[in-house]
């Protein structure tokens, strides 16, 4: 049953008060299995999801299956050359949008109808926030209904974070994932902010269906967390798909460009240039021709070159950062300034847990220092009887990790002897879904060696795997760490084509506590890339 659908049932003209065995909110991975489940069991269940677009979660909608869909338009579109053109490359574009949003509204209608039409279960649709213990508030379009529930179950998974800079809000053009997947026209210049994971997968998306994409790094490392080989892999990769880096680089100011698209006011320590007028005097879109960050010289900060500058987001107006007696500093520039142009901008900065608009002080659910609903190793909050799922909770950003909480939650619900556990939990894998995939599991070589663990490195270039060859994908390597008295596999990366699902043949090991020799000495079938894991372990 539903209180306010898709379709705007209406609810009656007085308030209603439900109570119920379970309150979810949130209609993520976690909460909508875990909903299913408990009506199985005979148990009421409410689902409170905040927006009819958002019905089955992030993933579906905003998320993991969009995204996907996307990436591979985006790989279609360059195997067949349809981003060689301005017209080709709208109309993979558009063809693309229309498919991702296909899919997500055939399975945003599958999931809601999946719960909606259990008796046991009522969805309603509305922003909820507590009044009490055991009590929520949920805003629907007809009026506020009040629900007072023995158990809640927090699954409001996480938000992008959006940095405090000046305009970021108020410029069009300026998008997070969720906006820059739902595009109607195809920006032909794009600049990222951040080079996570997230902003490498819109790199790489992009740069395939055809648009000038440039990427703006914070620090002077790329991808700090992984190792130096690995990293320097991803990123020739991308830098071969046309994708351009400037490192040590804020964003100081965001504003809109006389050309209608979007101007960035843009920080990089360590630059050496002459000075010339600064970015924020100049009327956006004139002066002389704009200079490209492939002028700019530096030998720790670095551009990736292209053989037409001006397709990228350009830049002018360099100025350095003047000494304390007013003038300019060019033997040792603190800085030097730069003024982008560029069609659209993604922020891709992270996610934060979204917990804005809960009141969970009047549940007495505290939050930790880093704003996420603070959970015990059973997920319990801080106030009896209310549990956080997924995102919301701090833990690792995945889908299958929100499913995995719905494990650890059911394990105390369902009677068993000994509740399944988050310190149960083993080897979380992860995927990033660039032109070549890149997944890792357990422990890197950094890693190992910062534990003071005795191990050996393996390596094998993916250019040595026939099935690669044969798919004409033989670019990335394989890397594998492994301990070199017990023979036990600590971690793996693979940048791969279908690094995706080999990775989870190497958790399995991993979590069976299997040696490497199992995998050296599987039978695989032929000719697949599992079967490198024979090579890749020898």
């Amino acid at each position: 049953m539903s209180i306010s659908t898709p379709n705007a049932i209406s609810t009656p003209s007085t308030s209603p008060t439900i109570t119920t065995d379970a309150l979810i909110i949130g209609f993520g991975k976690g909460g909508k299995t875990l909903a299913a489940k408990l009506s199985a069991a005979g148990r009421k269940v409410v689902v409170a999801e905040a927006s009819a677009d958002m019905y089955g979660g992030t993933c579906i909608n905003i998320g993991c299956l969009p995204s996907k869909s996307l990436i591979l338009s985006a790989e279609q579109a360059r195997r067949d050359g349809a981003n060689s053109t301005p017209e080709t490359r709208e109309a993979a574009f558009e063809a693309a949008i229309k498919e991702k949003r296909r899919v997500t509204s055939m399975l945003r209608d599958k999931n809601y109808h999946k719960l909606a039409d259990q008796d046991n279960i009522t969805v309603i649709t509305g922003r909820a926030h507590f009044t009490g213990p055991h009590s929520v508030e949920i805003a629907t379009a007809e009026g506020p209904v009040a629900v007072t529930a023995s158990k809640i179950f927090i699954n409001t998974g996480a938000t992008p974070r959006i940095p405090d800079i000046p305009g970021i809000h108020t410029t069009p053009g300026v998008y997070t994932s969720t906006g820059l997947m739902d595009l109607d026209d195809m920006p032909q210049r794009l600049v990222i902010i951040g080079s996570g994971f997230i902003g490498l997968e819109f790199a790489s998306m992009f740069a395939d269906f055809g648009t000038a994409v440039t990427v703006l790094q914070h620090n002077a490392e790329f991808l700090p967390r992984e190792d130096a080989d690995v990293a320097a892999a991803i990123r020739a990769q991308l830098e071969a798909q046309g994708v351009k880096f400037l490192f040590n680089a804020d964003t100081k100011a965001i504003a809109p460009a006389a050309d209608g698209g979007v101007r960035l006011s843009v920080a990089v320590k360590g630059m050496t240039r002459g000075a010339s007028q600064a970015c924020d005097s100049t009327p956006a879109g004139t002066g002389n021709a704009h200079t490209d960050i492939t002028g700019a010289t530096d030998t720790t900060t670095t551009t990736s070159p292209t053989s037409n500058p001006t397709d990228h987001a350009t830049m002018s107006h360099v100025q350095t950062k003047p000494s304390d007696d007013g003038e300019p500093r060019f033997a040792e520039p603190a800085e030097a300034r730069f003024c982008l142009t560029t069609d659209a901008v993604l922020v891709a900065t992270g996610r934060t847990p979204n917990v804005e608009g809960l009141h969970l002080e009047a549940a007495g659910v505290e939050l930790t220092e880093r704003g996420a609903v603070k959970v015990d190793e059973l997920l319990r909050t801080t106030a009896a009887d209310i549990w956080a799922l997924g995102d919301v909770n701090g833990g690792p950003q995945h889908t299958y990790i929100s499913l995995d909480d719905y494990r650890v939650v059911w394990s105390q619900l369902n009677g068993s002897a000994r509740p399944y556990t988050v310190k149960d939990r083993k080897h979380v894998p992860s995927s990033t879904f660039l032109a070549t995939p890149y997944s890792r599991v357990g422990l890197n070589e950094r890693e190992a060696k910062a534990a003071g663990l005795d191990y050996v490195v393996k390596r094998l270039p993916v250019a040595a795997v026939p099935k690669a060859q044969v798919m004409r994908r033989p670019d990335g390597l394989m890397k594998a760490i492994v301990e070199r008295n017990t023979g036990r596999i600590l971690g793996a990366m693979l940048l791969s084509v279908e690094s995706h699902e080999v990775i989870n043949i190497v958790k399995l090991a991993m979590d069976l506590d299997a040696p490497a020799s199992t995998l050296r000495d599987m039978v695989f079938t032929h000719p697949t890339i599992a079967e490198a894991l024979n090579d890749l372990f020898a």
